[in-house]
Parts: C-alpha cells; sequence; structure tokens
C-alpha cells in the first residue's frame, strides 16, 4: 500500500472521528430538548440560537473542573478505563461501509462483536477500581446485563447474515433494493431494538446507573474529564447501534437523505423511550433476555436456515 493511501485513510478517520463527536455533541442536546417537551418545559435554550452552543459548553465545563481520584481507588486502571471505552466506541465506527478513502471489512460484523465484548471490561473494571460498593454492585450488573444480551444480538445478527451469507456490511445495501428485511423479520428488528437498548444501558434497562438505589452506578466516583468520556462513549455506542439497525433492517447505508432521516428517527426513538418509559425490575430484565428473546431469535434462525436449504 502506498504511503499517501495510508495518509488519505488516516486523514479520512480522523474526519470521522470529529463528525462522529459532533453528532454524539447533538445528540445530547436533541435528547435534552426532547426531554425538556416531554416534561412540558424547554429543555437549554439560553446558549446561542436556541441553545444551539449548549453541547459545546457543557464540554469545556466538564474538561476543564478538577478531577477527584478516591483515595483508596485503584489509580491506573481508575484513570484509563474511560479513556479505553471511549476509544472502543470509537473503533466501531470504523465498520460502516465507505464507498471510497477508508478500509472496507470483510468481517465486519466479527469486529462489531469483538468490540461490544471488550466494552464489558472498561465498565466492569471501571466500577471495580474506583473501590466503592455502589459503583462495584453498578458494574456487576452492567457486566450480567450487556453479556446476557449480546447473545441475542448475536443470534438475531446470525438470522440476518444467514439472509445474506456475508459478514460484509455493504452486502445489505444490495439485498435490500426490493424489500427491507424489517418487514421479512419484524419481530426479530424489535427485539434487537429493545436488546440494543440493554446493550447500551439505555432506558428502561439503565441498571447500571440505577439513580434511585445504586446512586449513578458504576460512573458514581468519576468527575470531570473520566464522567465525560464514559458519556461521550454511551451515546457514540447509542448512535452506532442506530445505524446498525437502519443497515441491517431499513434499506443498507446509501448516502442520501433518507439514510441520515432514518438514522435520527431510530436515535430519536431510544430519546423517547427514556422519557415515556419507567425503569424495568432487574429479574424480569434477566426473565426477558433469557425467556423470551432467546427462545424468538433461536427459532427464527432455525426457520432462516430452513428457508435457505429449501430454496438451494
Amino acid at each position: 500500500m502506498m504511503i499517501t493511501d495510508l495518509m488519505m485513510i488516516t486523514l479520512g478517520m480522523l474526519i470521522l472521528i470529529i463528525g462522529v463527536l459532533i453528532g454524539v455533541a447533538y445528540l445530547t442536546l436533541l435528547e435534552r430538548k426532547l426531554l425538556g417537551y416531554i416534561q412540558i418545559r424547554k429543555g437549554p435554550n439560553k446558549l446561542g440560537f436556541v441553545g444551539i452552543f449548549q453541547p459545546f459548553s457543557d464540554a469545556i465545563k466538564l474538561f476543564s473542573k478538577e478531577s477527584i481520584i478516591p483515595n483508596f481507588s485503584n489509580y491506573l486502571i481508575y484513570y484509563f478505563s474511560p479513556i479505553f471505552s471511549f476509544i472502543l466506541s470509537l473503533m466501531i465506527w470504523m465498520l460502516i461501509p465507505y464507498y471510497f478513502n477508508l478500509m472496507s471489512f470483510s468481517m465486519g460484523l466479527l469486529f462489531f462483536f469483538c468490540c461490544t465484548s471488550l466494552g464489558v471490561y472498561t465498565v466492569m473494571i471501571a466500577g471495580w477500581s474506583s473501590n466503592s460498593n455502589y459503583s462495584l454492585l453498578g458494574g456487576l450488573r452492567a457486566v450480567a446485563q450487556t453479556i446476557s444480551y449480546e447473545v441475542s444480538l448475536a443470534l438475531i445478527m446470525m438470522s440476518s447474515i444467514i439472509m445474506i451469507m456475508d459478514l460484509n456490511l455493504m452486502k445489505y445495501e444490495l439485498y435490500q433494493s426490493v424489500i427491507w428485511f424489517i418487514f421479512l423479520m419484524f419481530p426479530l428488528g424489535m427485539c434487537w431494538l429493545s436488546s440494543s437498548m440493554a446493550e447500551t444501558n439505555r432506558t428502561p434497562y439503565d441498571f447500571a446507573e440505577g439513580e434511585s438505589e445504586l446512586v449513578s452506578g458504576f460512573n458514581v466516583e468519576y468527575s470531570s474529564a473520566g464522567f465525560a468520556l464514559i458519556f461521550l462513549a454511551e451515546y457514540s455506542s447509542i448512535l452506532f447501534m442506530s445505524l446498525l439497525f437502519v443497515l441491517m433492517f431499513m434499506g443498507g447505508f446509501n448516502l442520501s437523505l433518507m439514510f441520515y432521516f432514518k438514522l435520527v428517527m431510530i436515535s430519536f426513538f431510544f430519546i423517547w423511550v427514556r422519557g415515556t418509559l419507567p425503569r424495568y425490575r432487574y429479574d424480569k430484565l434477566m426473565y426477558l433476555c433469557w425467556k423470551s428473546y432467546l427462545p424468538i431469535s433461536l427459532n427464527f434462525l432455525l426457520m432462516f436456515i430452513g428457508f435457505k436449504i429449501f430454496l438451494m
């Protein structure tokens, strides 16, 4: 590979990361605005035109505050786990099937599962290294929840992989040119959307951050930059899960206005659920995964394998 190619790829990645960070910043603004209107109030509207500079103000405030390190924390691990969490959430974005300038993964979906599986460890270590009972409990809850829902996510994804017989995200657009997969596998699409909420620790499955019993959970001891990085990672994951849902079930990747509209609508759904539904009970969350989503996804997987053998 030529040096110019490598330089272009690096430049493309930098532009991508800047774009993702700006997207994440405005996703937080969208969330605060929507939650404001759901709760019949304005949301941030003072800074700039209708509060458009609010995310940047929050970022400056968080990164300029003093970082407090607990006395009995495991300092190095405590310090670096939010950074690794953030890096992992940005690495997944390299998966997007670009038409130019960047790498195209032939095993993209495997890479996605490797990165999300590693994300579990960062949450667990962040909870453990703080040396606080609340954060340890939050970390343990997050690990149990994320590992459980990764199983159902993998099985749902297996069904869509069997439809296209490839691990490359580029192929989804070709196979959905006539009909979207959401119409062919509607129950699985809904299970995926619900499981991705549990995977990203969002309401109604945000047990890792249960304020009512765990005082904000695994990130309770984090302040300033560490706190900001944890939440940047979370919102980056929400945006990527929305993108993945659009890729897999709603027509694949095409650089049109409709594609971005679909992406915003799925992100809006994540926020809408947060403003509407109360938190689940933890045993019900586990019951939902192992007794509902797992059998449904397994049965659909067997059905799609049967279709594939029959049609061959």
